[in-house]
């Protein structure tokens, strides 16, 4: 209610009382002798959705100073913390030579530091798209060395230079533009207790979900709910979800990674 009070006292420039009261009747009244607006027993939203999930995002964009008081739409707020994730950096030359390369169709030498190496080396590449994980930020693009749409880490790009114009397609990254349907479900071995409230924490109807993914982003998604064959092994009571069509996930993303 709070929420959605603070969203129309914010309008009232542009949208004053009165018309709000016009749409929705019966969700404020007026108190005379302490001049105030409250919500009503029959209040029901009109601008903030019934889903929690707006309001505790905005929760999150506050606590990480993305979004000021004054821009959000939250009343009175409650007490609260987020747990912090380290801050993974992106070096500011760096992101603006590949965003310039993606507007304007170019290539660009990197030396990029992967895993698999224990030293850098210089590859040139034609990004066309950025992803975040989650915890860090990515450049996705064709590869010359590799002959390959392939993911790259900002934060393991050391140096960009030499732009050349470029005739690599981005519709051909067929691991980009195609989604994989994840079907998710409740560990088997939890009991049907256990079960019910993993259905509700993750929004399951009939003991599943099903999330899309980008093909390219699998990797990722895989990696943070653990849905990998190793952790299915794990018991229930840490591995509480599980990936019910792996074959047809493993299925498709054969078949991208071929066209």
């Amino acid at each position: 209610m709070l929420t959605e009070l603070t969203r129309v006292k914010r309008r009232l420039d542009h949208f004053p009382i009165r018309e709000y009261q016009n749409i929705a009747p019966n969700n404020i009244g007026y108190d005379k002798s302490k001049k105030f607006y409250f919500a009503t027993e029959k209040f029901k939203p009109i601008f903030t959705s019934k889903d929690s999930s707006e309001y505790l995002s905005q929760l999150r964009l506050f606590s990480a100073n993305i979004i000021k008081r004054e821009e959000s739409f939250l009343g009175t707020l409650p007490s609260f913390d987020i747990t912090p994730n380290p801050i993974r950096s992106v070096n500011p030359e760096i992101l603006r030579k590949i965003l310039k390369a993606i507007r304007e169709k170019m290539s660009l030498e990197i030396e990029y530091q992967s895993m698999s190496r224990d030293n850098p080396i210089w590859r040139r590449i034609a990004p066309h798209t950025l992803a975040y994980d989650g915890h860090r930020w990515h450049v996705h693009g064709y590869c010359f060395t590799r002959k390959s749409f392939r993911d790259f880490l900002f934060a393991r790009i050391l140096h960009a230079e030499d732009f050349q114009p470029v005739e690599i397609d981005p519709t051909a990254d067929t691991e980009w533009n195609n989604f994989l349907n994840i079907k998710i479900g409740p560990h088997p071995d939890l009991t049907d207790s256990q079960r019910r409230i993993i259905e509700s924490d993750y929004g399951m109807v009939n003991g599943s979900v099903t999330i899309k993914v980008r093909s390219a982003l699998y990797f990722y998604f895989e990696k943070q709910f653990r849905l990998d064959k190793e952790c299915e092994a794990r018991p229930a009571k840490e591995q509480q979800i599980i990936l019910l069509n792996r074959d047809k996930i493993e299925e498709n993303r054969a078949l991208f990674k071929r066209n």
